[in-house]
């Protein structure tokens, strides 16, 4: 059966600057408009520029004049409602054939709980739509890292960090490095938990335990794979081209120097999953939405990651 060509979009809280970037995208690709779904409210679709695309109201705003309005910066229950809403009809449509994957505009964490939001994020999400083990990666700029945990307490991490967590992160991070154009096996080098990777037990025992038994057992699957290494250094490393993908095992761990180098270009990546879900690096941006500041980069380089991510898992 041939893969649906339609790959949605979902317009993010619509205070923030997820509309605009989405707008924005549809300006620059017009050709390719015809192979979008763009799901939000009514009186924003209205405004975009590109007729081609498949336009999904989530609100029933059916006038000119009715129905939600967003005001740029200024975050609101309503808002995050038709941010929820758009999640939902595109999960929807990716579990029943409608669409090939969701391509995901920023929304507000705080705000969607206020609407009665479930879950800590949109990875969390889509997990519950899609059933499988979620794992939170990124790539699109010069470094890519998948994390072992993410939306937890730091207090929780080491507890969390099971060989079948740290497998699945591997793989993820191989599958991620393959898809992205890397050939042969992948390189991966993964983080330490504790400073110097815990120094042979002195400043931790976690590395010695735990970590690096399980990494020593992954590694007749994954041959280019290091034990844990000093978390100060190895993205430094993977900037050199020592390794191909970093597994992180905290959020912070990899999103600080990740979105030091990477910002404008990074992307939001869901794996272990049945369905392709992306997203631009970066939050709402309340305090420079509607001012055409954005940069529509790491959406941009969310459409491209989506496409070949349904593209390798359709050749496979």
């Amino acid at each position: 059966m041939t893969a649906p060509q339609k790959l949605a979009f979902t317009c993010g809280d619509p205070a923030g600057v997820g509309p605009e970037i989405i707008a924005a995208w549809l300006a620059h690709h017009p050709a390719e408009a015809r192979d979008i779904a763009v799901i939000g409210h009514a009186s924003w679709l209205r405004t975009l520029p590109a007729r081609d695309a498949q336009l999904i109201a989530i609100d029933g705003d059916a006038g000119p004049a009715g129905g939600f309005v967003a005001a740029p910066g200024q975050p609101s229950v309503a808002g995050a409602r038709i941010a929820q809403a758009a999640l939902e009809r595109a999960a929807a449509g990716v579990a029943r054939g409608e669409f090939c994957g969701v391509v995901t505009a920023p929304v507000s964490k705080a705000w969607l709980q206020k609407a009665g939001y479930a879950f800590p994020g949109q990875t969390e999400f889509f997990a519950a739509r899609w059933g499988g083990e979620p794992v939170m990666a990124f790539c699109g700029g010069r470094l890519r890292v998948a994390l072992a945990t993410w939306h937890i307490p730091l207090r929780d991490v080491a507890a969390r960090l099971t060989p079948a967590l740290l497998a699945r992160t591997v793989a993820a991070a191989a599958q991620l490095a393959r898809a992205d154009g890397v050939a042969g096996e992948p390189r991966i080098g993964v983080c330490g938990l504790n400073p110097h990777a815990g120094e042979g037990g002195m400043l931790g025992t976690e590395e010695r335990d735990v970590i690096d038994p399980a990494l020593d057992a992954l590694r007749a699957a994954h041959p280019g794979l290091s034990r844990c290494e000093p978390g100060d250094t190895i993205f430094g490393r993977a900037l050199r081209g020592e390794f191909d993908a970093v597994v992180a095992l905290y959020h912070d761990q990899g999103l600080a120097p990740l979105k030091t180098i990477d910002f404008d270009e990074a992307v939001n990546v869901t794996l272990g999953l049945p369905h392709v879900r992306t997203s631009p690096d970066h939050g709402t941006a309340f305090g420079i939405a509607g001012r055409g500041a954005a940069s529509p980069r790491s959406f941009a380089n969310a459409v491209n990651v989506a496409r070949r991510l349904i593209n390798a898992r359709t050749v496979r």
